[in-house]
């Protein structure tokens, strides 16, 4: 019975031994073994005519094999001349070299320094899968040739390959998996679509310089967009990609981004400039930079800066594959150093906006000085404080602004025993406020320097129940776990604090165990509620993933709220909202799903429905429903949504992907898009149609519609820098089928 492997690319297996402990062993991989000092590979000849002189040549006719390491002569005939180490092989000639194999009429080589050449060869690279042909190639070492006249292409149909590079000469490096073409033009579907003096290119996956595929997208704001990115290798840590972008309705635009990575620090920096944007007839800019760096002794630094001309350049100029989801208005520049030691956190920044809304900006800091300090189960205590030091100004006129001076301490103790929890917790909230000025809108009487504070009491405590449950034949333990929350804070009058940095707390499952409504410095309700959530669990007993969750939770308010700020509705004595929410993962079928019920209007205020099903990578479909009632936060808009994604095969190589936002309240597209994705063996092709709108600097939203396209040539160029970006934000679950694993050098070893 004879036994077959598979031969692996990772480390050699270990020998079977048979069962006489004298026979051979079963080696499931082929390994090298470097020779002893003064020791040299030995030189083996095999053919159906074997002639010659000992130790000055020998002569080899039919099926004639020379070999020697790794390397390996095949040929009708063989003469190699011992003393000058010569081989010349005629008719059919097979080379193979660490797997790669050349296949011509003639080759003539110096066998131990697997030099030589070979006339009109056709050629295989096993590792990087390239292939080719050429009229010579002179073979410089195991690792490196030149070939003139020649092609390279990594499709697998060598006679009439998809794409390919032709060039005068090929320089081609498998050490440095590297090729440089000399006037090399490069063909795809027998059509020339570039041409260089020089184009250089990688043999694997690895980074290299050189001209990243292009991208092309027809757009109703930019009309025809094409993108040439070129890529810089500088260094492993460094590189730098410029994007030259051609925008028929705009002008020529310049990208550059540079990223770097050190063992202490790490950012980016992208700049895009357009210089006279033919649309808007001004000059268009965005500059983007991130910094992360460690100082030592367990201080860190970071700088995150974003700046644009207008507000409309994140959807007008952006990269036509970037993903575009709607406008933006606010900005971000920020700079801070932290420290972090043990129980102590502190964080000195400073804080910009740069502001497109029609509403008042954010408040900037400069600075802020943030301290912490948390100590956990000390003899079952948690204790700790955080003090806050900020300067609020803006740039508005007739605003509010100044100082304010934080101080929250707070301290818990938890009662923990198998199946049961409880947690008491005393807050302190302490506000000063000294302001520099005080605004138009301001309350009347408003004093520059005066401060409050607020004592919070909470006691929260939890149960969990288990039991063995079968369902459908499935072995299940489910849970039971109830939850009682209570709050109590007096009433302080807080009318006096500006708002610097608040804003009510959204209502939701996570925001009912809270103990305060509002979250930021400012304002600090005043409640006496509790709160009772119910949730059980059904875990599969085997391997303990979580199938099935259900949750139900409810505030009840025993005195109406006082404490209140612009958008916020005070609740009243009585039961609050209601909350249900369940989440379903069995098999390929995924159920999300959230409501929020006003028991005093008897109406809903929000709900949310997802479905996903995933039958296996690149076959999905998901469909999702959100509602939420008008309120202050969505500008007294009711939101009524539905949203429908997906990706699934036409084909064996073709594959479709959709996505599609609309509002049942306005009837119209709010974003969408179709495309499709072709992969072949060697090349791949992304084409979509996108509508996006833009609400980023006007009360009337503005819609915006492209054609995306890219072309990806496996083997030359592996980047994503096209359309599976978008695809992957606008389809949850979207997957690429992964890159096939390298054979083994040994793979084509006869």
């Amino acid at each position: 019975m004879s036994h077959v492997y598979a031969q692996s690319s990772s480390v050699a297996a270990q020998p079977e031994q048979t069962n006489d402990p004298w026979s051979l062993s079963l080696a499931p991989q082929l390994d090298e073994h470097p020779f002893a000092p003064g020791m040299s590979a030995a030189t083996f000849g095999l053919g159906s005519e074997v002639t010659g002189t000992y130790d000055a040549d020998l002569s080899l006719k039919g099926s004639a094999e020379l070999r020697r390491a790794t390397s390996i002569v095949q040929a009708d005939a063989i003469h190699y001349d011992v003393d000058q180490d010569v081989a010349d092989a005629f008719g059919h000639v097979v080379l193979t070299r660490d797997g790669n194999q050349f296949v011509g009429p003639y080759a003539h080589l110096r066998v131990d320094a697997n030099e030589g050449m070979m006339t009109t060869p056709r050629y295989h690279f096993i590792l990087s899968d390239g292939n080719g042909s050429g009229s010579l190639v002179e073979l410089h070492d195991d690792q490196q040739e030149t070939l003139y006249d020649g092609t390279y292409t990594t499709c697998q149909c060598v006679d009439d390959p998809t794409w390919y590079v032709r060039a005068s000469r090929l320089e081609l490096d498998n050490a440095q998996n590297n090729g440089v073409a000399h006037n090399g033009v490069l063909f795809f579907l027998g059509v020339p679509i570039f041409a260089s003096p020089w184009l250089s290119f990688p043999l694997d996956g690895t980074r290299r310089s050189g001209i990243l595929p292009p991208t092309f997208s027809v757009s109703s704001t930019n009309g025809y967009d094409v993108a040439v990115p070129v890529y810089f290798n500088l260094a492993p840590n460094y590189d730098l990609t410029l994007t030259p972008r051609l925008m028929s309705k705009r002008g020529v635009m310049l990208t550059t981004e540079y990223r770097y990575l050190t063992p202490s620090y790490s950012g980016s920096l992208s700049l895009a400039y357009l210089p006279h944007d033919a649309l808007t007839n001004t000059d268009r800019y965005s500059i983007s930079f991130q910094h992360q760096q460690t100082l030592g002794a367990d201080f860190s630094a970071y700088v995150n800066y974003h700046r644009v001309s207008d507000a409309n350049v994140t959807t007008d100029l952006a990269n036509s594959s970037s993903v575009v989801v709607g406008g933006q208005s606010l900005f971000q520049q920020e700079a801070g150093v932290a420290f972090n030691h043990g129980p102590w956190s502190v964080l000195t920044r400073v804080q910009y906006w740069q502001s497109f809304s029609d509403t008042t900006p954010p408040y900037n800091r400069e600075p802020e000085v943030n301290v912490k300090y948390a100590r956990y189960d000390v003899e079952g205590f948690d204790f700790g404080a955080t003090w806050n030091a900020t300067r609020f100004t803006i740039p508005v006129a007739n605003s509010t602004q100044g100082e304010r001076l934080l101080f929250d301490p707070y301290v818990s103790y938890e009662f923990e025993r198998p199946g049961w929890y409880a947690i008491p917790k005393l807050q302190w909230h302490v506000a000063s406020y000294d302001l520099s000025s005080i605004g138009a809108d301001a309350p009347a009487g408003q004093p520059k320097t005066f401060s409050f504070n607020v004592p919070t009491l909470s006691f929260d405590s939890g149960m969990t129940f288990e039991r063995n449950v079968n369902l459908f034949g499935v072995g299940l333990i489910q849970t039971l776990e109830p939850r009682l929350y209570y709050v109590y804070t007096p009433y302080r009058n807080q009318n006096y604090a500006p708002i610097f940095d608040t804003a009510p707390l959204d209502f939701g499952l996570a925001e009912v165990f809270t103990s305060n409504r509002f979250v930021g410095g400012d304002r600090v309700s005043d409640l006496n509620r509790i709160t009772a959530g119910l949730t059980t669990r059904f875990v599969d007993a085997a391997n303990g993933n979580e199938l099935a969750r259900f949750v139900l939770a409810q505030e009840y308010y025993f005195r109406n709220t006082q404490v209140t700020m612009t958008g916020d509705s005070p609740p009243t004595v009585g039961p609050s909202n209601l909350i249900a929410g369940d989440s379903l993962n069995i098999g390929a079928v995924s159920v999300q799903q959230g409501i929020e019920y006003n028991q005093s209007s008897e109406e809903f205020t929000q709900a949310t429905i997802g479905v996903g099903w995933k039958r296996a990578d690149g076959k999905i479909l998901n469909a999702a429903y959100l509602y939420a009632r008008a309120n202050a936060t969505l500008d007294n808009e009711t939101e009524n949504q539905v949203l429908l994604s997906g990706e699934w095969p036409l084909t064996r190589r073709l594959s479709g992907v959709g996505q599609i936002d609309y509002d049942i309240v306005s009837h119209r597209v709010l974003a969408g898009l179709i495309g499709l994705q072709y992969q072949a063996d060697c090349w791949g092709v992304s084409l979509a149609f996108q509508k996006y709108t833009n609400i980023s600097s006007t009360t009337t939203p503005t819609t915006g519609t492209r054609v995306l396209m890219q072309l990806q040539l496996n083997g030359l160029s592996r980047i994503d820098n096209g359309l599976q970006q978008q695809f992957r934000a606008s389809i949850p679950g979207y997957s690429v089928a992964p890159a096939a694993l390298p054979e083994s050098r040994f793979s084509n070893y006869p």
